[in-house]
């Protein structure tokens, strides 16, 4: 995939309905499913269905998908051969048969707290199953473990004709949380404002808009092999960003004097409109996949940077009024760091 292919209107409104998008597609590949399972007469059908729904259910994008289906898979195997080789002990000893069931499910227990939980758990689910056969019937065994096989591959045909991509989604989630930021921002910093708004629900609806995006660094990453690292940065740029606004915004509104300072500071309010042109700069840009922009207001944002740093280390405080409006001044040096930083990591997850 082409990590900064621009993301054209129709697939931009698919995305942001993806949950509808998300059951459609289930509901579709459950239906085809009990057709083909109908139609070929296939023994223990229900396995399939349970699979499909079991792997495509909980997660909706091609990064989370496939490898949830391999773990299913390989897991269905050696839960399979697990199995097979408990109905045949039971053929001759059923207390070696529980021996055996009780070293699989705490190799099972023990492997589901490491690297492939998901894995570990389907040896035991598919034991369950198999080892649930009467005695000796291995035709029924095999039906149940291989039904369980074409229903992971059922999930990844079907998940595979137009996926939803992680890396797609995570643009368009850090577009919006980008351009809210702005507005916040342009709200909290108005000069027409005589009182401080009430910013308080969109500042924690922002924070959990960027929580949530934890959620789609990982798929995001496999999808465009840009490493985890790029994501992680992002991630928690974005999240200071919002714990910075939040310090600006209380540092602008202290008091009525400092308040008033701060308006009649020109360096100041340049600072703040190229830090809000940024942001709606930068949001535009992860939808067009143009990154050339940010590369200029990257460079304005370092000569803001620079001239509001010249400017108060000429400066002296002298009262608790120019206490507040330094902080406030050197809270828009790091807001626009923080977005320098931001911007090149965009960078390098929208690279050819």
């Amino acid at each position: 995939m082409r990590p900064d292919k621009p993301i054209s209107d129709f697939k931009l409104k698919v995305y942001r309905y993806h949950r509808v998008v998300h059951g459609v597609r289930i509901a579709l590949a459950f239906v085809l499913t009990l057709m083909l399972v109908r139609l070929l007469n296939i023994p223990e059908g229900s396995w399939p269905l349970i699979t499909v729904v079991v792997v495509m259910g909980p997660v909706s994008r091609w990064g989370n998908v496939f490898p949830r289906a391999l773990q299913r898979i390989i897991g269905t195997i050696i839960g399979l051969i697990s199995g097979l080789i408990a109905l045949y002990l039971e053929l001759f000893s059923l207390p070696v048969m529980l021996a055996w069931c009780a070293i699989v499910m705490f190799t099972c227990g023990f492997l589901t707290l490491g690297k492939h939980p998901y894995m570990a758990l389907l040896i035991g689910i598919t034991l369950a199953v198999v080892s649930g056969a009467a005695p000796g019937d291995i035709g029924r065994a095999l039906w149940r473990g291989g039904d369980v096989i074409i229903g992971s591959v059922l999930a990844l045909i079907y998940t595979s004709i137009w996926p939803a991509r992680a890396h797609i989604q995570w643009r368009i989630g850090l577009s919006d949380i980008l351009l809210e930021t702005a507005k916040i921002y342009h709200a909290g910093f108005s000069p027409y404002l005589v009182e401080r708004p009430y910013l308080k629900n969109p500042l924690q609806h922002l924070m959990a808009s960027v929580v949530k995006m934890r959620s789609m660094l990982v798929p995001a990453s496999k999808e465009s092999r840009i490493p985890k690292s790029v994501f992680e940065g992002i991630q928690t740029l974005n999240r200071n960003m919002v714990c910075t606004l939040e310090l600006q915004l209380n540092a602008w509104w202290s008091s009525r004097e400092t308040h008033l300072m701060l308006l009649s500071a020109p360096t100041l309010r340049a600072t703040q409109q190229q830090i809000e042109s940024s942001l709606r700069t930068l949001s535009r840009s992860l939808l067009e996949g143009d990154t050339d922009k940010t590369v200029l207001t990257s460079e304005a944002l370092a000569a803001s940077s620079r001239e509001l740093r010249e400017l108060l280390s000429e400066q002296q405080i002298n009262n608790h009024q120019q206490v507040a409006a330094y902080g406030y001044a050197w809270l828009s040096i790091e807001m626009a760091g923080q977005l320098e930083r931001i911007n090149d990591l965009v960078r390098l997850a929208m690279r050819k």
